[in-house]
């Protein structure tokens, strides 16, 4: 096989990025904007209240009656309602947390193959894990279309037995039905190099032999 660094056409197609992309920063304005707005309405409503006027000492108000003291100076918190406003205000941070996966895992999700070595980053961490020595089984991914159709994708699922390191390569492509045929070849190759043919390893060769059979049949 060629030792060549090549990237497998994994991820979303250009327009599902936009489409997804558009959503995230939606989730995330929304989020901020709920965040932000206990606190934009303290900054007013102590505007319209005078709450924010100073007060040299407490000598310029003690001829007030206590119903008329400032809060800070009659003892009692002056933003009791809003404090609850602000802990409200927190609701909003996980919509903004998932604006910024959605993004980043649209944005960021990629896959290399360089040799035997496979090499899987997603929203935030990037997982390495050579398929010729790994734990390697076919798996599944759902993934809903703009229909709302529930997609189930083939992928390969390689685990590092010393460390326990797993990555997840989707068969399919960059809107298309499988990843192309060379990229199938040379993850066969990857998988099968150097491993011998008997015990597990022989599902392995098998399941090799599975992508080398729809690289055969690219149109399915």
């Amino acid at each position: 096989m060629t030792y060549q660094r090549l990237r497998l056409s994994v991820g979303a197609a250009p327009g599902q990025r936009a489409f997804t992309a558009v959503v995230g920063i939606l989730f995330t304005a929304f989020g901020a904007a709920f965040v932000l707005l206990p606190l934009t309405a303290d900054a007013l409503l102590r505007r319209i209240t005078g709450f924010g006027d100073p007060l040299p000492s407490y000598e310029d108000a003690r001829d007030l009656p206590p119903g008329m003291l400032p809060p800070d100076l009659a003892g009692s918190p002056a933003d009791d309602g809003l404090g609850g406003m602000r802990l409200i205000g927190l609701c909003g941070l996980p919509f903004v947390l998932l604006g910024i996966w959605f993004v980043l895992r649209v944005l960021r999700t990629a896959a290399w193959l360089d040799g035997t070595r496979a090499e899987v980053r997603g929203a935030f961490l990037t997982r390495t894990v050579d398929l010729a020595t790994a734990e390697i089984g076919a798996g599944a991914a759902a993934y809903r279309t703009g229909d709302e159709t529930v997609l189930r994708v083939p992928t390969v699922v390689a685990r590092d037995p010393s460390s326990g390191r797993q990555v997840t390569i989707p068969l399919r492509g960059m809107g298309l039905a499988t990843l192309p045929p060379h990229e199938l070849r040379a993850l066969a190759d990857a998988m099968t190099t150097g491993r011998p043919t008997g015990g597990r390893d022989g599902d392995v060769h098998a399941l090799a032999g599975q992508l080398r059979e729809m690289a055969a049949r690219p149109l399915g």
